[in-house]
């Protein structure tokens, strides 16, 4: 049996196409995909922007305008399988989001330090990424969750 994830099932991904029927408007979500995958590669070096969100942005933007790129993106060897086990499994890889949350605080406290002056923006900017940190461990991750039964 093939995991729902996996790419060798290559039809499971096709529900999730929606092909707007306007052609200027598939033309619209193709510009805005490519917008948030060109965000989303920004993120890989400045650990302020996260990758993740901004690539499930553009897969959803793909998936109404433009098959081609929505394949390519959920099948592309680096974004890919978070992609599809956020489509899949409503997820995200427990390594995956404690690495975003590790490269987040790190930035976060260093602006802080070095660049945020009025103590009152300092708590506000601590305060955000501490809700953002919260937030983004919230979301299910399947194979931590599996770690933890065997464990038991």
């Amino acid at each position: 049996m093939t995991d729902k994830n996996s790419p060798q099932d290559h039809h499971w991904h096709l529900s999730m196409l929606k092909l707007h029927d306007s052609r200027s408007i598939r033309w619209v979500f193709l510009g805005l995909g490519s917008l948030f995958v060109a965000i989303g590669v920004i993120g890989i070096f400045l650990p302020l922007l996260p990758t993740t969100p901004f690539m499930l942005l553009a897969a959803g933007c793909y998936a109404r305008g433009s098959e081609r790129f929505y394949r390519w993106l959920v099948y592309h060897p680096k974004f890919g399988p978070t992609i599809r086990e956020w489509q899949a499994h409503r997820s995200i890889p427990y390594r995956t989001k404690c690495l975003a949350i590790g490269l987040m605080a790190l930035t976060m406290a260093t602006s802080i330090v070095l660049f945020v002056q009025p103590l009152a923006l300092q708590l506000g900017v601590a305060a955000f990424g501490v809700g953002l940190a919260v937030w983004m461990y919230r979301i299910p991750s399947r194979d931590r969750i599996s770690e933890v039964v065997k464990k038991s």
